[in-house]
């Protein structure tokens, strides 16, 4: 967390060669504690000490492999229930708030292993079990199905593995609290089908029209419904024929025209997609090549055995997003790599990124300095021996993303690292303090100037 009046020394508190005394010193400050709190790793038994002895709420983060042996003994004697339990109270705090929380905080936190917790008195707890264990045995997923609270049954059913016995699927269906749940995962009868569409609840209806093992007929009853959700749900069915698929497309096209949110929802923020398309026969798949509606070509994006002509094409889609998914191929050819991050950056929140790929010419990443778009010009960063020249171009930027990409360069030298420490964007300033480069002379300075 980059202080706002203070970013040298919350970015000091992350620098990860910093030295012992220098987190020490830096403990005694409500920045420093802050960036020390963000550091990865072990934290040295003198600088848990410090933060024990100049800030309670830090206890908090002090658990786990984080600190020693030594240390958690300290901290689990301690006759101040501030620092004895501020971990374990966080983590019940999660637990009653329904926030998820790993399941290995939960065993630390409460001091059992997850068998023993899924058996616990308190409701909360073993719907926090059930949704933080994923690969829970049957046996344990059968109890929880049969818990007397409907939160227990609902955090139990809402993955799809390790899922729901056929003998148990009946009752769940039944059950309100896991109903939809269920719906959308689980394969139907006619009869279990027919009762959940003479439901009044629209979520209902669209959990069912997600599930993927409906067979010709229950899609076909899915076609009238009045719900945009539903309607491009049964769209990407694979029992619906070009004909239908297109008539149920424009009727939510129309809707989401006349200014309906539903709509608008149902087609551009739905992640649903064709899945069944990935496991058709490839001539089958082929025929989607040209499909009008983007999440059928998403899909064949990702198949990998498709042959040239159609990565060719898909290379070529007028969608953004499909040329991203297409590159991510294995053998992408590395023009087409370098064409489509050149012309429009990368995606830095999907990995790996596209520069990553074992294809992409990483020479050509200094070139990119020159490109009149900023977010294009900072993949150049990704050169981890980016010449000086460039990098002194770059932290003259008005763009302060690009100025803290410099910051957090392994190739900057003291002079610019000087001159980002004192940016007047905090971010900057903070990454520039947390640069591994920063010699341990400038680290002393920057806490004397505070006072530390």
């Amino acid at each position: 967390m980059t202080s706002l009046d203070h970013p040298q020394l919350s970015g000091l508190g992350r620098n990860p060669t910093a030295p012992q005394d220098v987190l020490v010193r830096l403990a005694t400050h409500t920045a420093g504690r802050h960036g020390i709190s963000l550091r990865r790793g072990r934290l040295e038994d003198a600088v848990v000490e410090a933060l024990l002895t100049h800030g309670d709420d830090d206890a908090v983060g002090l658990h786990g492999d984080r600190i020693s042996p030594k240390m958690r003994r300290r901290i689990a004697e301690d006759p101040d229930p501030a620092i004895r339990d501020a971990y374990p109270d966080f983590v019940r705090d999660m637990v009653d708030r329904d926030v998820p929380i790993g399941i290995g905080n939960l065993e630390e936190a409460y001091g059992q292993p997850r068998v023993i917790l899924v058996g616990s008195p308190s409701p909360s707890l073993r719907a926090a079990v059930a949704r933080a264990w994923y690969d829970r045995p049957l046996a344990v997923q059968v109890e929880l199905l049969a818990d007397p609270d409907p939160r227990v049954r609902a955090a139990a059913t809402e993955r799809r593995e390790p899922g729901v016995p056929p003998e148990w699927r009946g009752r769940c269906l039944a059950d309100p609290a896991v109903r939809i749940n269920v719906a959308r995962y689980v394969p139907l009868t006619s009869e279990q089908f027919a009762e959940l569409m003479q439901s009044e609840e629209e979520e209902v209806h669209q959990a069912v029209a997600g599930n993927p093992h409906l067979s010709a007929e229950m899609v076909a009853r899915l076609l009238d419904i009045d719900d945009p959700l539903v309607r491009v749900a049964a769209a990407q069915s694979r029992h619906v024929d070009a004909e239908t698929r297109d008539r149920l497309y424009s009727h939510v096209e129309a809707e989401r025209a006349d200014g309906s949110i539903e709509a608008e929802v149902a087609l551009s923020w739905n992640s649903a997609e064709p899945d069944w398309l990935r496991e058709a026969p490839l001539n089958e798949r082929m025929t989607y090549l040209d499909c009008k509606y983007t999440a059928f070509r998403r899909v064949l994006a990702s198949c990998p055995d498709l042959p040239e002509e159609a990565w060719r094409r898909l290379d070529n889609d007028p969608e953004l997003l499909i040329r991203r998914a297409a590159a991510r191929r294995q053998d992408t050819p590395p023009e087409v790599l370098e064409g489509l991050v050149r012309a429009h950056g990368d995606v830095f929140h999907v990995r790996p990124l596209l520069v990553d790929h074992p294809n992409f010419p990483r020479h050509v990443l200094r070139t990119f300095v020159g490109e009149p778009s900023p977010n294009v010009r900072y993949l150049a960063l990704q050169d981890p021996e980016l010449p000086v020249p460039d990098l002194q171009r770059l932290a003259a930027a008005a763009e302060s993303f690009l100025r803290r990409g410099v910051a957090r360069h392994p190739n900057i030298t003291d002079v610019l690292l000087e001159h980002l420490l004192s940016d007047p964007d905090p971010q900057v300033a903070d990454d520039a303090a947390a640069n591994s480069a920063l010699r341990p002379t400038r680290m002393y300075r920057i806490l004397t100037a505070a006072g530390l």
